[in-house]
């Protein structure tokens, strides 16, 4: 999927929502459990309930290989109905890989041949060698992690180097890297007071912003900070949405947060 056709769908849609796939068998409702395949059960009803909501669904890997080859099963299973069902949705591999060269290869072709995602996570700390693997497929995304919502974020991203904050090097470095046209960028809406400066570094560039309500992050300063005359954000959302219930109509609920996310950011679009 090309950016263009993204934000074809954000207009069409009225919405910029990202909806995080993050299941977690103790979190999920315990009727769910007798299915034959418990995640991939929740993950469909999810899907069916929010799919005109949201342009994109976000699985985090972590929680799919948690459970071996049935969690991998169940990852391609999602990935399989959604690209059948929903082909105008954007996916994401929350993976975060990010390793040698000949390494990255193979992460890429796992998750942009293997199971078809338009993007992936990928952490830049080993440079572009490690990267560039996954931005050499056409109409592929790589989601460079650049400024993160978690405590530790301060650990190393904003420490000042040679004059300048890291995660900007990360930015400014990136841009120069083959096939870069390809690259998004995760920055945490908890700092939102940052994204001025990323703006300035990036100023077209998809952003993919974690931290929105759960995490305390503010919808509209995001917006204002962050948003272009593409729009160029994706705000995720997991927790909030997929386990508003563990109830029988926990999928009903999930849409009616999907839907108040939905509903403030039409407000804020242009």
């Amino acid at each position: 999927m090309t950016t263009r056709q993204l934000t074809e769908q954000i207009k069409k849609k009225q919405s910029f929502l990202c909806i995080g796939l993050d299941v977690d068998l103790n979190k999920i409702p315990k009727h769910l459990l007798t299915e034959e395949d418990p995640i991939f059960a929740f993950n469909k009803a999810i899907i069916d309930a929010t799919h005109h909501l949201c342009v994109a669904y976000k699985p985090n890997t972590a929680f799919y290989e948690a459970h071996g080859l049935k969690g991998w099963k169940a990852l391609e299973k999602t990935m399989m109905y959604l690209n059948v069902k929903h082909p105008e949705i954007f996916t994401i591999a929350d993976a975060k890989r990010g390793d040698i060269g000949n390494t990255s290869a193979m992460y890429a072709k796992a998750f942009f041949e293997d199971l078809s995602f338009d993007s992936v996570t990928v952490a830049p700390y080993m440079g572009k060698d490690s990267v560039e693997p996954f931005l050499a497929f056409d109409n592929k995304h790589t989601i460079v992690l650049a400024l993160t919502s978690n405590k530790g974020a301060f650990d190393f991203q904003t420490k000042t180097v040679e004059g300048k904050e890291l995660y900007k090097q990360v930015l400014e470095i990136s841009k120069s890297w083959k096939n870069a046209r390809n690259l998004m960028y995760v920055v945490g809406a908890t700092k939102a007071e940052y994204l001025t400066e990323i703006r300035d570094i990036v100023p077209d560039a998809f952003l993919l912003v974690p931290g929105v309500g759960a995490q305390g992050g503010s919808l509209k300063a995001v917006c204002k900070y962050g948003m272009t005359k593409d729009i160029g954000l994706l705000i995720n959302s997991s927790r909030g949405i997929i386990y508003a219930s563990n109830t029988m109509n926990f999928a009903e609920k999930a849409a009616e947060k999907a839907a108040e996310l939905q509903s403030e950011m039409a407000s804020l679009l242009p």
